[in-house]
């Protein structure tokens, strides 16, 4: 594997590292402090092409692969955590469209997701009795002539109220477990789909979170995703490139953490001289930089292992577990840093904690990604 970037993968983290920096991170305090889903900032990520990086142009997307959309996922979560993840299920959903759909789904469903009104997908999965137990969900789909009958609630569902498309889970048939769990694709604002409770969260305050709620949602069956009883193989497929998503999201706020780290330590006085003199600071901003330069590799294998359509699967959850566990040690370092200020707003750190902390949880905690590995060893 080439260490190198290619000139346009350099490109990428030079302009989106600028955008973000120019035009994300003065918001994001704001932003978070507020609550409020930044839709126009979305829009925006969208025609930067962000959004269908791994997906073809005749759909809408940029075919940019892997390798940039993890760069760039990095780059956009070092100034505004909330807008990466958005971004992260988002390409997410337009990638598992592009490898399951029909040409007639491709066609209709992706380029809502990459453009228009509401670029953004979701991907409903979990609900209140099936989060880590994914295969005990309860969503029902009847078929119904030439529709189905959806019935059911999602919960914690990242861009519920303001997603163009959909991806839904849900048990078409009486068989208990991964056999009975079929895909469709619903479109926003489909009648008897609904937003339910919009959680408050401790951190990526400016990315929206909701339960959806379906109550005899009619939907044509063909706006099924794949056959029936294949949507439980489509949900791990998709969760398992989402998790180089994710590790690339907590890479950026590691980076953005140790960063704030550097400056401060080397502004901050105390004893007569900058505190960054003191061994004691010097060897966290040490062990922080050097547990971030391993997951960014780890990371960045992944990436490189799915873009050249390669077995990733254990390589992803490795990433994911390190690197978002990496990135919370240095959240959390940089707090201590900082000291008092660390864990007042006024300065970004207890931000980049706060925000950090979900990345061990959602696509997957950081125990499932032990039994992934694990099982995975073991099978070789």
């Amino acid at each position: 594997m080439d260490f190198e970037l290619n000139d346009d993968q350099r490109m990428i983290v030079d302009s989106i590292g600028s955008y973000a920096q120019k035009e994300l991170a003065p918001k994001a305090a704001e932003v978070d402090k507020s609550g409020i889903f930044p839709l126009d900032t979305h829009r925006e990520v969208a025609n930067l092409g962000l959004v269908g990086m791994n997906v073809a142009e005749k759909y809408g997307g940029s075919r940019a692969g892997a390798i940039a959309l993890s760069l760039a996922l990095t780059e956009i979560a070092a100034a505004d955590a909330s807008v990466s993840v958005t971004m992260s299920v988002s390409n997410m959903v337009a990638e598992t469209i592009a490898n399951s759909a029909t040409e007639e789904q491709k066609m209709r469903f992706i380029p809502q997701i990459c453009g228009g009104d509401y670029p953004i997908g979701a991907f409903a999965l979990s609900e209140s009795g099936a989060g880590t137990d994914a295969m005990a969900l309860k969503t029902k789909a009847v078929r119904e002539g030439d529709e189905y009958i959806l019935n059911g609630s999602k919960l914690f569902i990242t861009s519920a109220e303001f997603a163009s498309v959909v991806l839904v889970m849900a048990r078409t048939g009486d068989e208990p477990g991964a056999k009975g769990i079929t895909a469709f694709l619903v479109e926003h604002g489909a009648p008897g789909m609904s937003i339910g409770k919009e959680e408050d969260k401790m951190g990526i305050r400016g990315s929206n979170t909701a339960e959806l709620i379906f109550e005899n949602c009619r939907i044509p069956a063909d706006q099924r995703l794949g056959g029936e009883g294949e949507g439980f193989k489509v949900a791990m497929t998709a969760l398992d490139g989402g998790r180089i998503g994710i590790a690339s999201q907590a890479l950026g706020i590691g980076r953005a953490a140790l960063n704030a780290s550097i400056s401060y330590s080397k502004e901050r006085e105390a004893f007569g001289a900058p505190i960054s003199t003191f061994q004691a600071i010097q060897w966290k901003l040490a062990d922080m930089a050097t547990e971030l330069d391993a997951a960014r590799l780890l990371t960045l294998r992944a990436a490189w292992l799915k873009e050249n359509k390669k077995t990733f699967s254990k390589q992803a959850s490795m990433a994911k577990v390190f690197s978002t566990e990496a990135a919370n040690r240095a959240c959390k370092e940089a707090v201590q840093i900082f000291g008092g200020y660390g864990y007042c707003s006024e300065y970004p750190v207890e931000r980049y904690l706060r925000d950090c902390k979900v990345s061990t949880i959602y696509e997957g905690t950081s125990e499932v990604q032990r039994i992934v590995i694990a099982r995975h060893l073991l099978s070789e």
